[in-house]
């Protein structure tokens, strides 16, 4: 039996077939190709969620600033409003937002992260599947399982489109992660595989179009407070789709759709910090201090 699958609807027929779950289907298809044992697999994924983990614990309790001095110190400062006081839009949301945040600044401070699906989106899968798993009282060895789905998710993008921010804008950055994220959130939560790829669809449906342009060419800002987007994002795409709200386009369509959209972004708007926020006086002002320190 191959557990090989290229886009969402063979997913969803692969899952049904076998009567297993987008996480299972994943493992599977892990074996055949690496021929190692499921054991280990699921022990390089855990190894993984450990890396994934202590960034979020890093980010939200050291004195964390980046290389250009940027970003850094907003994780824990929202963690302190969270901490303190009733938040508009609540502490698991808040916790998920603060934890991705912090995940990005400690990419930016060249600390250890998981590229997942990039450097630049980081924060998004660590922080809410963190989030989730302490609120929800996870285990490990389940928020591993949810890796394997948001990696299921991960691959189709890849496979049919694209997940760099040079080549499709920060939709195809940030969208992906988030539609990684929602996917892995509902099956957690007993979503059927059906339901995992409405939430990954909305996601990216959420920011479609969205470009890319690092100020002073860096991945600190806004890429920071877009890894919080993202984490919303998840969570807001995973609760429709676990409300029984569907994506009108299927999955597999509106990753083409994302993929035609980022190809037409202008090269100025696809990570080359000539246009958008990079462009704008401010923007200008701060690459040339970046770049003209003493």
């Amino acid at each position: 039996m191959s557990y090989q699958f290229t886009n969402g609807a063979e997913l969803v027929e692969l899952c049904h077939k076998n009567g297993k779950k987008i996480w299972e289907v994943m493992v599977e298809r892990e074996v055949e190709n690496t021929q190692h044992s499921k054991e280990t697999i699921l022990e390089e994924m855990g190894k993984n969620l450990a890396v994934m983990k202590q960034a979020v614990k890093d980010g939200l309790e050291q004195d964390i600033r980046s290389v250009s001095g940027l970003v850094g110190g907003d994780a824990k400062k929202l963690k302190q409003r969270y901490e303190n006081g009733k938040t508009v839009a609540g502490t698991c949301m808040n916790k998920a937002v603060a934890n991705a945040m912090a995940v990005l600044e400690v990419n930016a401070s060249m600390g250890q992260i998981v590229a997942a699906p990039t450097a630049g989106t980081s924060g998004i899968l660590p922080g809410t599947l963190v989030a989730v798993g302490e609120d929800f009282q996870l285990t490990d060895e389940k928020l591993v399982e949810g890796l394997f789905t948001a990696a299921a998710i991960g691959y189709i993008i890849t496979r049919n489109a694209t997940v760099a921010g040079a080549e499709g804008g920060c939709q195809a950055e940030t969208g992906a992660a988030a539609a990684m994220a929602a996917g892995a959130i509902v099956e957690l939560l007993g979503g059927s595989p059906e339901q995992v790829l409405h939430a990954a669809s909305m996601c990216i449906k959420n920011i479609l179009g969205l470009v890319c342009d690092p100020i002073a060419g860096l991945v600190e800002a806004p890429c920071v407070k877009r890894n919080a987007i993202g984490a919303a994002n998840a969570f807001i795409s995973a609760d429709m789709a676990m409300a029984g709200i569907i994506s009108i386009i299927p999955f597999d369509e509106v990753v083409e759709a994302m993929y035609r959209v980022g190809r037409s972004l202008p090269c100025e708007l696809r990570e080359t910090a000539l246009g958008g926020l990079a462009s704008t006086p401010t923007g200008i002002r701060i690459t040339q201090e970046v770049f003209h320190k003493e």
